[in-house]
């Protein structure tokens, strides 16, 4: 809108001091004949502008001409453009909005700590998925986000574990939440938490063409504090089993408990590890190799065991051979 613009203008004004109506263009994504016309708008609403000619030109504002925010320490100014992420306001549509909320803080700053929030933004870049995985496809993210802002029903076709695998819900939406990279919506009646990207389908309750169902937030709802407890929760559950293990010199494991005071025999360390399964403990613990060995429980232990002999029998030729 022209509005927005004429006040995208001004702001990239009072942040670079001096710009050309090509670099206004390009910044804006307009033409130089469209910026050459809201600078006219400016000036005529009053806005202290002008333009010098010649090759070190370009549109500038009066000296002084400029808001600026009040109250703003320089550690708040620091912490604000850290916490810009531009990667997930994309996802949801707002990738335009936080840039333009960041250009208009930035040029509200004070100089000086406009210096400060510009060293952190160089110097600290936050990017929450992993290497290892792909990106999970939501198409339906900017649907449920809508859904949160506006407090709209939502009836998915849901993609869960247990069988029967794609089941329809009825999701009242109350937050979104990004977690290493993945996107979960939390949702009454409960409530109860859901991969975005395995939402399958938006689907129409009923083809009565009645309005969209509403609901009512609950008063006093905190998505943070929910989502702390959601995770304590869900690692208790997670970590149901211990294992007993000893452990090689300087090797080491996530949450292991020393049941000694020292290093046993060879500087080999006994400790209690909480695990999820026997089967997740079973690969996790054959990638240490011979740098652990499990003595509790008994049943993982055996299983080990036997993927270990295996293995021993498909390689044994070529270790008695000496390889190749």
């Amino acid at each position: 809108m022209k509005s927005s613009r004429l006040v995208s203008i001004l702001l990239l004004l009072q942040t670079r001091g001096r710009m050309t109506a090509a670099e206004l263009a390009e910044e804006l994504e307009v033409s130089v004949r469209t910026v050459y016309r809201d600078v006219e708008a400016l000036g005529a609403a009053g806005v202290p502008l002008y333009g010098d000619a010649g090759h070190a030109g370009g549109y500038r504002l009066l000296d002084g001409y400029r808001t600026r925010l009040t109250g703003l320490t320089r550690n708040e100014a620091e912490a604000l453009f850290l916490a810009g992420a531009p990667g997930p306001a994309a996802d949801l549509g707002l990738g335009a909005v936080l840039a333009a909320a960041q250009r208009k803080v930035r040029a509200a700053l004070p100089a000086e700590l406009r210096v400060h929030a510009d060293r952190i933004a160089g110097r600290f870049h936050l990017d929450a998925p992993g290497w290892y995985a792909d990106a999970d496809d939501t198409p339906f993210l900017a649907v449920v986000a809508d859904a949160v802002w506006s407090g709209r029903v939502l009836h998915v076709l849901y993609r869960r574990w247990a069988e029967p695998t794609d089941v329809r819900r009825r999701l009242e939406p109350y937050g979104l939440v990004l977690k290493a990279g993945r996107w979960y919506v939390v949702a009454g009646p409960g409530p109860r938490t859901f991969r975005v990207d395995q939402i399958l389908d938006i689907l129409e309750p009923d083809a009565s063409g009645a309005p969209a169902e509403e609901f009512t937030r609950p008063d006093g709802f905190d998505l943070a504090a929910y989502w702390t407890a959601y995770q304590r929760d869900f690692h208790a559950r997670l970590h149901r089993f211990e294992a007993l293990v000893r452990l090689a010199p300087g090797v080491s494991l996530p949450r292991a408990v020393p049941v000694e005071g020292s290093p046993g025999e060879g500087g080999w360390t006994t400790v209690r590890v909480p695990v999820e399964s026997v089967e997740h403990a079973h690969g996790e613990f054959l990638r240490l190799g011979t740098d652990i060995e499990v003595l509790e429980p008994a049943e993982l232990r055996r299983r080990i065991a036997r993927t270990v002999a295996e293995l021993a029998e498909r390689y044994g030729n070529v270790a008695g051979n000496g390889g190749d």
